[in-house]
């Protein structure tokens, strides 16, 4: 009886190293693409195969073949280019693209370029499409064409990274500043013009203030006259009529006056005031 569970828990023992090399060899033959990449097979006999591996899990042949995996997702990079303008200007600009490589050429990607591909690829041909591009505008068509310069920049940079496999989604000028020397001649530029909007207002603000003293002359001699006039036909009367209008307007003046104090005429009061 003892021997036989000996013979049996042996049997098992085999059977269950026997699982574990099985499961061991298939865990090592399986690989997982997780979601947004692929996979390109290296054989160490064929090279690399020209078949995609998408999404999952997949089997290879240990030791002989190698899944290189590929994020096909949309990232993003920054490529900052310092340039020239038609002008001479020295120009520092910063590019952002959003890249993704084909699918279908992920293997032409790996045999010529690297897992690396993006280092290898974008600096260099964004430094030559911006270089040739910024090159044919002014320091100031760069900023008052800025549409027109980023679509020419676009064309040209996705129809370069075409031929290297990749994709650009979008493209965009996100810095954009000039030399030391530039940005101190647009100041005083700046300055020039506001002086000379200064300028400009007094110049009309003087021939203003001439008009007016002008038209306020012209009123002054058309009232001397007027008033020469009135005299001329009414003499003495025309003055005494004045007196009098100025006498009734201090009088009125005065009898608001709390400080002004009446005395009659001709009657005796408690003070001796001089006559």
């Amino acid at each position: 009886m003892a021997q036989q569970l000996a013979n049996l828990f042996t049997r098992v023992g085999q059977i269950g190293f026997g699982v574990a090399v099985v499961g061991g060899v298939v865990n090592s033959a399986l690989y997982n693409v997780d979601a947004g990449h692929r996979a390109v097979i290296f054989d160490r006999f064929m090279g690399v195969k020209q078949t995609v591996t998408g999404e999952g899990t997949h089997f290879f042949i240990p030791w002989v073949q190698k899944p290189i995996m590929f994020d096909v997702r949309t990232r993003p990079r920054n490529v900052p280019v310092v340039t020239g303008s038609k002008d001479l200007q020295t120009v520092n600009i910063t590019l952002r693209v959003l890249f993704r490589p084909i699918s279908d050429q992920l293997p032409r990607i790996y045999t010529t370029l690297g897992i690396d591909y993006e280092d290898r690829v974008l600096p260099s041909i964004t430094n030559e499409v911006l270089k040739a591009v910024v090159a044919r505008y002014d320091a100031g068509e760069l900023i008052t064409q800025r549409e027109k310069v980023s679509r020419n920049v676009s064309e040209q940079l996705t129809e370069r990274s075409a031929q290297f496999g990749i994709i650009l989604d979008d493209i965009s000028i996100t810095h954009l500043t000039f030399g030391k020397e530039f940005t101190q001649a647009v100041e005083l530029k700046q300055v020039a013009q506001q002086e000379a909007e200064r300028a400009k207002f007094l110049v009309e603000k003087a021939e203003q203030e001439k008009k007016a003293a002008i038209i306020s002359a012209d009123g002054d001699a058309s009232a001397a006259t007027l008033m020469a006039k009135a005299f001329g036909e009414a003499g003495e009367g025309l003055v005494e009529l004045r007196r009098i209008e100025a006498s009734e307007d201090i009088a009125y003046k005065l009898a608001k006056n709390r400080n002004v104090v009446y005395l009659p005429n001709n009657q005796s009061t408690l003070l001796s005031l001089p006559q």
